[in-house]
């Protein structure tokens, strides 16, 4: 990682952070991780909080955590090696989640929670470029390895292309506005730090629109973010592929931040709970039987108390299922 904060920094923020909803999500999860032996994955394993509490309160239980982030996945090993041998960490991303369990010989597990969007560590550490309440490169790549930074998007992307993008991405009325002064002031020279998208954005939009929606920068850098991270296609592969991987009984639980996400697993989990028999039949054979059961009305929102102690909690949507019938 470039740049990034000393180690006993990160240790601190490590103790800082606070799982998102975590004891709704342990509950959730914990029917289906009672027996010796049930696997568990973590997709998102961020700063290891969540999966602390999984192999805490199921001591009998094993863990898969995935990250794309290799910072997160060095810190989190060290906060779980008191675990050994019951936690596997893999660099990877949450849609490759069936090739990780084939490469491990664990074709199917008992329990998946995904934790999405941005983990507290990338917000935090200022040369990510996540967040537009301080200076910082423009980068908001979750593996800063590998694919395009958010300037790169800024600076080379044809103009429809970014306005494609913060409508359906940041669900940004004023793209147009924007991305006209975006083309106009990388012209004169290449953007490179947030402070100056931050600028231009508030230069850029009526009075009107700043007025409304918290700080102005927002659902563009989201978009951006979106975009560099291929994040909504990722979670379009990502949930039916954790729906798969459940064994009969096993829970899938997602926690998310945004509308876009929320929708597609809501969309994911709904079909799952239909029955898909033609209409008219006066008998719905097995096979058309629906093979989620959901365990959330609606999305679970988090309590008073915990977004006051928690102000990252605020706009989390949690949904969960289980696996009622076996594939036919």
């Amino acid at each position: 990682m470039r740049g990034g904060a000393p180690d006993l920094e990160r240790a601190a923020l490590s103790q800082r952070h606070v799982p998102v909803m975590l004891q709704r999500c342990l509950d959730m999860l914990a029917p289906a991780l009672t027996e010796p032996g049930a696997v568990v994955v973590d997709c998102t394993l961020g700063l290891g909080g969540h999966s602390e509490a999984l192999l805490t309160r199921f001591p009998e239980a094993r863990l898969i955590a995935l990250d794309r982030d290799k910072e997160a996945l060095r810190l989190s090993a060290e906060r779980l090696a008191p675990f050994g041998e019951r936690a596997t960490l893999v660099h990877a991303v949450y849609d490759e989640l069936p090739d990780v369990l084939e490469r491990l010989g664990t074709p199917r597990v008992q329990g998946v929670l995904f934790d999405l969007g941005v983990s507290s560590m990338q917000l935090d550490e200022a040369d990510r470029g996540f967040a537009y309440a301080q200076d910082a490169p423009l980068d908001m790549r979750m593996d800063q390895s590998t694919g395009m930074s958010a300037a790169e998007v800024l600076n080379t992307y044809p103009p429809g292309e970014l306005v494609r993008i913060l409508r359906a991405y940041g669900e940004e009325k004023q793209a147009k506005r924007i991305v006209s002064a975006i083309v106009r002031e990388r012209e004169k020279e290449p953007f490179s730090n947030s402070a100056r998208l931050v600028e231009l954005i508030r230069d850029a939009l009526p009075q009107a629109a700043k007025r409304t929606g918290g700080n102005p920068s927002k659902r563009t850098f989201q978009a951006l973010r979106i975009e560099v991270n291929g994040e909504l296609a990722s979670v379009e592969r990502a949930i039916p592929a954790a729906v798969d991987a459940i064994a009969l009984g096993g829970r899938v639980a997602v926690l998310s931040y945004q509308s876009l996400e929320d929708r597609i697993v809501k969309q994911v989990f709904a079909a799952g709970a239909a029955n898909t028999a033609p209409p008219g039949l006066p008998v719905v054979p097995e096979r058309y039987q629906p093979r989620l059961k959901l365990l959330t009305r609606g999305a679970e929102l988090p309590t008073e108390e915990e977004v006051a102690e928690n102000r990252r909690a605020a706009p989390a949507r949690l949904r969960g299922v289980q696996r009622i019938r076996e594939d036919v």
